[in-house]
C-alpha cells in the first residue's frame, strides 16, 4: 500500500500510488474523466494549394465552430457565467496592475476551492481552465518575485494534478515555490496527489536520479541534501490524513520518506483511530523485506499501543519483536490492574515465554500453565467427550469396502503384530492426550505394555505421559512405578514420559530437573537417549542455563560418541533455547558440527544437530549471518543442509521474498547426488511464507511447478511443505492435492503425503481426511505404509478433536517458536534424501509419471515383459550393473519407521487446546454467548467493519478452527483482551442494563 513492497516473488516494487485508495468513500479520478486539451484557437491550419483541401479546411472550421457553439448552447446559464468569469480572470492575470492580478487570482482560488469540496463529479473550474493552463504557466514565469506570484504558484500546483506533464511532479514543484500553509483547504484529492509526488521526489533524490519532464526542461527546484523542504510538507500532510480517516495514506507516506518514527509524535492519533493505524502497520510488516524496516514498524506499533494504554496489544507486539525488556516494561505498566495482568500472563503462557514475576505467585502459576489441564477437562466435560476411545474407534475398519472380509478373517485367526501394536500405542496416546484415562494403559489389569517389543515398550510407557498431558502431579504418580523396573526400555519410556507430561508446565517444585539428570548419566544408551529427549520436551522455550549444563557435555562428546544421543541432545538444546541466539549453546553445536567425522555426519541423526542450530536463531533474521558463515566452512554435504536449515529458521514467518527466491534457486539445480539440502530448501519456503495469505498462495503455485519438473529429493519434501503451510487447517484444494500424492509411484512421496494429511487435519476430526486415510489403510499391503497411515489417523483425531498443532495464535499475529520446533522435528525426521539410482541417473530428464490410484492387486515380484513396461523400466535397464552401493538414505525408514519412532513425541511441544473458555475474576468458568464465524480482514477499512462473517452463536466453552474468530454476543460482560482465544477473563460491564421485559409478552 504505497510502500516499496514486494509483489509475489518479484523484486519489482509496486508503484507508490498503488496503495492510496481512500477506503469507505467514493473517489472520482479527474485524470481519467477530463477531456483532452483543446487546440489553441489562435493557431490556424496551414493553407493547402489544392482547392479540394481548401474546401475541406473550410468545412472543418465550420464543423468545429458549430461544435463549439453546440457545447456553449448546452451550458446552463450558471455554467456559462462561471466559464466567462474564469476566462476573464485568466486574462486579468496578465494585467500590469498588481491589484487587478490579485483580484483575479482570488476569484480563481475561490472557484477552485469551492468546487473541489465535492468528489462526486469533475470540478467544472478545472474543466474550464484546462485550455488556459499554458497561459497561466507563461504568466507565472514572467512575473517577478512577489506575494502575487506565490498565490499563482498555489493555483498552478492544483491545476497540475490533471494538466501537468506526467512524471514532471509539477504539483510538488509549484507547491514548493508557493505558499505551504493551509494545504487542506484545496481538498483531499489534492493532498493525495501531492503526497504521491513527495514520495516520488524523495526516492528520486535518494537515488540521485531526478528525471527531467517530458518537454526536456529539468525541475528547477533545488534539492537540499537534508530534504527539509519535503519534510515540512510531510509534517503538514500526515496530520491531515490522520484527521480525515486516511490513516493508511499517512503511514504509506511516512514509509516512503523513511520517517515512520514521526507517527508517534502526532497529536491527532487518539483512542478512535490508533487501532486502525496499528493494524495497518502490523499487516504491512509482513511485506517488509528489510529487517530494519520490519523492526521499525513493529517498534512504532508497540509505542502507539503503549501510549494508548492498550497493554494486551502492546504485549502481543513485544512478543512479535522478541524483546524481553519490552515484555517486562509492558507487564510493569499493568501493575495496577490485576485482571489485565492475569490476562497478559495467559498470553505469555500460550506463547511459552519463560517470564517470572517476583512476589506474585498467582501470576507465576498462570504463566506456568498450571491450570491448563483443569480448563481442558472442563471443555471435554462440557462437550461430553470424556469417554476414552480405543484405536479401533478411530480406524473404523467396519466402514471399509472390505470390512466384511476383514471381520470374517479376524474371527478365524487373530494376528498380534508388534508393528500394529506400536501403531495402536501412538494412536491411543494422541487421541486420549490430556484426558487422564484410556483403555490400553491406565486400567489396573492392563498388559498392553508387554504386547510390544523392546523399543515398542519404550513408546508404550512414554504414552502414559501423553495421556496425562499437562497434569503433572497425577502423571508422575503413574510413571513412577516404571522408573524402578529392570527392563531398560520400559524405564527409558518412563523417563521420556516425565518430559512429556510436563510439556509447557512450569511448576514451583520443578520435578523434572530433580528426576532427569540421574538418568542422563546412565550407562544404558536407550535411557540416556530418553533423558536427552525428555529435557527438550519438558523445558522447551525456557532458556534455562541449568538445563544447558546437562545437555552440552552430551553434545560435545566426541570419543566413541553415539550420534543418536548427540542428535537428540542437540535438538533438545535448540528446543530449550529456541529463538534466543544463545552464544554458548550455538558455539557448542557449531563446534560439534565441525569436529564430526564424515561417518558421523552420514548418520541419520546428524540432521538434528543442524535443526538444533537453526532453532537457536528462530525468527531472528540477520542475526544468524555470523553463524551462517561458520556453517559454510563445513565441507561435508551436511554443511549445506545446516546452512539451509539455519537460514530458513531465522526467517521463519517473515515472508521475506528475497530468501524465498534464494531457496527456489537452490531447488532449480538438477543434482545427481548430495541433494539433501534441496529438501530443506522446500521446507524453508513453506516456513518463511506461512502465516501470510499471499505468500502462502504463491508458495503453493511454486510447489506445483517443483512437483512436475524437479528431482526426487524435492518431490519428497513437497507434501511435508504443504502440510506445514496448512497445518491444522484442512483446506479442500490442498487435501485434494495431497490425496493424489498418496498414490504416487515413489513410496517416500506417498508416505510423506500420508503424514502430511495427518498434519493438515491435526486435531480437527475432518471427515474428508478421515475417509481418505481409512481407504489408504484398507488397501495398504506394505507394513510401513500402514504404520504411517495409523500415525496420520492419530494426528487427525488428536485429543478427540480438541487439540491442534497450529503454531499461530493471537489472531495469527504470533508464531510460537516452541510449537514450530516440535513440528519441524517431525518434518525433518520424515525428509527423504535421494532416489535409489540417483548417482547414475541418465542426463535426459523424464517427466514424472501420472498419478494413479492404488493397485487392486500386489505388484509382481519380477519385472513385466518389455512390451508391457513403462518408460521408467527402460531407464533402469540402462543403468550399469556395477553401480556401487549407496550410503543409507536419511529418510523415514531410518527414523520413524526404525527404532527412533519415539521422536513422534516431540510433537507434544506444538499441542495446544483449540478452545475458547471464558472465566470470571476468580478463574471459574463463566458461560456466555459468543458469535463464532470466519475471520474477515478489516485492515484499511474505515469505521468499525464486521470482523467475522457467517457466524453462529454458541455458549462458551467453544472450539475454534485456524480460520475462525469469536466475539461476545452481548454487552453484559467486558473482555480483558480483544482477541478471544484460549482462556479469556471477563468482568461485569458497569454500564450494562438488562432490557426491560414487556409484561404483556411475559
Amino acid at each position: 500500500r504505497g510502500a516499496p513492497v514486494k509483489h509475489e516473488f518479484s523484486r519489482a516494487p509496486l508503484p507508490a500510488a498503488a496503495g492510496r485508495v481512500l477506503q469507505g468513500s467514493t473517489v472520482f479520478d479527474w485524470r481519467a474523466a477530463m477531456p483532452p486539451p483543446k487546440p489553441d484557437e489562435a493557431k490556424a491550419p496551414e493553407a493547402d494549394p489544392s482547392d479540394v483541401d481548401k474546401k475541406a479546411d473550410k468545412a472543418g472550421k465550420k464543423n468545429e465552430k458549430d461544435k463549439k457553439d453546440e457545447e456553449e448552447d448546452e451550458l446552463s446559464p450558471e455554467d456559462r457565467a462561471l466559464l466567462e468569469g474564469l476566462e476573464l480572470a485568466v486574462t486579468r492575470t496578465s494585467d500590469p496592475s498588481a491589484d487587478v492580478v490579485k483580484m483575479a487570482l482570488e476569484h480563481l482560488r475561490t472557484e477552485i476551492r469551492t468546487s473541489t469540496s465535492s468528489m462526486t463529479s469533475v470540478p467544472k473550474p478545472l474543466k474550464f481552465l484546462r485550455p488556459h493552463y499554458p497561459t497561466l504557466v507563461t504568466c507565472y514565469e514572467g512575473m517577478a518575485d512577489s506575494e502575487v506570484r506565490l498565490e499563482l504558484a498555489d493555483i498552478l500546483s492544483v491545476l497540475a494534478m490533471t494538466m501537468g506533464v506526467p512524471g514532471a511532479r509539477e504539483t510538488l514543484k509549484y507547491k514548493l515555490v508557493g505558499n505551504r500553509s493551509e494545504l487542506g483547504s484545496w481538498g483531499h484529492e489534492y493532498i493525495r496527489a501531492l503526497s504521491g509526488e513527495v514520495g516520488e521526489e524523495y526516492n528520486a533524490r535518494l537515488t540521485a536520479e531526478v528525471k527531467a519532464p517530458a518537454d526536456g526542461e529539468a525541475m528547477d527546484v533545488s534539492a537540499p541534501a537534508d530534504n527539509l523542504d519535503l519534510m515540512a510538507l510531510v509534517d503538514d500532510i500526515v496530520p491531515f490524513h490522520v484527521k480525515h480517516n486516511a490513516e493508511a495514506e499517512a503511514v504509506d507516506l511516512l514509509i516512503e520518506v523513511q520517517q515512520l518514527a514521526k507517527l508517534t509524535a502526532i497529536d491527532a492519533i487518539d483512542e478512535n483511530n490508533f487501532e486502525r493505524i496499528c493494524l495497518y502497520l502490523l499487516r504491512s510488516a509482513d511485506f517488509m523485506s528489510d529487517p530494519d524496516d520490519l523492526q521499525e514498524m513493529l517498534q512504532v506499533s508497540y509505542a502507539l499501543y503503549l501510549a494508548q494504554k492498550a497493554l494486551v496489544d502492546a504485549l502481543r507486539v513485544a512478543l512479535r519483536i522478541g524483546d524481553e525488556e519490552k515484555v517486562k516494561e509492558t507487564m510493569d505498566a499493568a501493575s495496577d490492574n490485576v485482571l489485565l495482568k492475569k490476562q497478559m500472563g495467559l498470553m505469555l503462557a500460550r506463547h511459552r515465554v519463560n517470564f517470572e514475576e517476583e512476589e506474585d505467585d498467582d501470576l507465576n502459576e498462570i504463566i506456568g500453565n498450571n491450570k491448563l489441564s483443569e480448563h481442558f477437562l472442563h471443555l471435554a466435560r462440557d462437550l461430553d467427550v470424556m469417554e476414552p476411545k480405543t484405536p479401533e474407534d478411530i480406524y473404523k475398519s467396519h466402514l471399509g469396502d472390505t470390512g466384511g472380509f476383514i471381520r470374517r478373517r479376524d474371527t478365524n485367526t487373530q494376528v498380534d503384530s508388534a508393528r500394529s501394536n506400536l501403531a495402536n500405542t501412538f494412536v491411543n496416546a494422541f487421541v486420549n492426550a490430556g484426558f487422564g484415562k484410556d483403555k490400553l494403559m491406565t486400567p489396573e489389569d492392563s498388559e498392553w505394555l508387554y504386547k510390544n517389543k523392546e523399543h515398542g515398550m519404550m513408546s508404550a510407557a512414554a504414552s502414559l505421559g501423553m495421556i496425562f498431558l499437562w497434569d503433572l502431579e497425577e502423571g508422575l504418580v503413574q510413571l513412577d512405578k516404571f522408573l524402578y523396573t529392570a527392563e531398560d526400555h520400559i524405564k527409558a519410556g518412563a523417563v521420556l514420559g516425565i518430559g512429556i507430561v510436563g510439556s509447557g508446565i512450569r511448576n514451583e517444585s520443578d520435578p523434572q530437573i530433580a528426576l532427569l539428570p540421574e538418568h542422563l548419566e546412565s550407562d544404558k544408551p536407550i535411557i540416556k537417549c530418553a533423558a536427552c529427549a525428555a529435557f527438550g520436551i519438558a523445558y522447551a522455550g525456557s532458556a534455562r542455563e541449568d538445563v544447558m549444563e546437562y545437555l552440552v557435555p552430551v553434545v560435545a562428546e566426541t570419543e566413541s560418541a553415539d550420534m543418536t544421543q548427540v542428535g537428540l541432545a542437540a535438538l533438545s538444546l535448540g528446543q530449550v533455547f529456541v529463538g534466543t541466539c544463545n552464544e554458548e549453546a550455538g558455539g557448542a553445536l557449531i563446534q560439534r558440527l565441525m569436529e564430526s567425522s564424515d561417518a558421523e555426519l552420514d548418520h541419520p541423526m546428524a540432521r538434528f544437530l543442524c535443526l538444533g542450530l537453526g532453532l537457536l536463531f528462530f525468527g531472528k533474521m540477520e542475526k544468524c549471518e555470523g553463524m551462517l558463515e561458520a556453517v559454510k566452512t563445513v565441507e561435508h554435504k551436511m554443511g549445506k543442509y545446516a546452512a539451509m536449515t539455519l537460514e530458513s529458521c531465522a526467517y521463519a514467518g517473515t515472508g521475506n521474498v528475497l530468501k524465498v527466491q534464494q531457496l527456489l534457486h537452490a531447488c532449480t539445480e538438477h543434482l545427481e547426488e548430495n541433494a539433501e539440502h534441496q529438501s530443506v530448501a522446500v521446507i524453508g519456503i513453506a516456513l518463511i511464507t506461512m502465516g501470510e495469505d499471499v505468500g502462502t498462495e504463491m508458495a503453493v503455485r511454486a510447489f506445483d511447478h517443483l512437483l512436475h519438473y524437479c528431482e526426487l529429493p524435492i518431490r519428497r519434501a513437497i507434501p511435508l511443505a504443504l502440510a506445514l503451510l496448512y497445518i491444522s487447517n484442512p483446506d479442500y484444494s490442498v487435501v485434494d492435492s495431497m490425496s493424489r500424492l498418496t498414490h504416487d509411484n515413489d513410496p517416500e512421496v506417498a508416505q510423506g503425503a500420508i503424514i502430511g494429511l495427518g498434519l493438515l487435519g491435526a486435531g480437527t476430526n475432518n471427515s474428508r481426511v478421515a475417509g481418505l486415510l481409512r481407504s489408504l489403510a484398507e488397501h495398504s499391503r506394505e507394513p510401513n505404509q500402514t504404520f504411517v497411515v495409523r500415525i496420520a489417523q492419530g494426528f487427525l483425531h488428536m485429543g478427540k478433536g480438541l487439540v491442534g498443532l497450529n503454531p499461530f495464535h493471537s489472531d495469527r499475529l504470533l508464531l510460537s517458536g516452541v510449537g514450530m520446533g516440535g513440528i519441524l522435528t517431525i518434518l525433518h525426521a520424515c525428509l527423504g534424501a535421494r532416489g535409489r539410482y540417483a548417482r547414475h541417473r541418465l542426463p535426459l530428464p523424464l517427466r514424472p509419471p501420472p498419478l494413479r490410484p492404488p493397485p487392486l492387486h500386489p505388484p509382481p515380484l519380477h519385472p513385466p515383459p518389455r512390451a508391457h513396461r513403462c518408460p521408467w523400466f527402460d531407464r533402469f535397464d540402462q543403468l550399469p550393473h556395477s553401480a556401487p552401493p549407496l550410503a543409507p538414505s536419511p529418510d523415514m525408514k531410518n527414523t520413524l519407521l526404525d527404532k527412533l519412532h519415539y521422536i513422534l513425541y516431540y510433537v507434544t511441544s506444538a499441542m495446544n487446546p483449540r478452545m475458547l473458555i471464558t472465566v470470571d475474576e476468580e478463574f471459574e468458568p463463566l458461560p456466555v454467548s459468543v458469535r463464532v464465524g470466519q475471520a474477515v480482514e478489516t485492515v484499511g477499512q474505515a469505521g468499525r467493519p464486521k470482523t467475522i462473517s457467517g457466524f453462529q452463536t454458541h455458549t462458551t466453552p467453544v472450539l475454534l478452527t485456524a480460520i475462525e474468530r469469536a466475539e461476545l454476543a452481548a454487552e453484559e460482560y467486558l473482555a480483558t483482551s480483544r482477541q478471544l482465544e484460549g482462556i479469556v477473563i471477563l468482568s461485569k460491564n458497569p454500564d450494562w442494563e438488562p432490557e426491560p421485559v414487556d409484561e404483556k409478552k411475559k
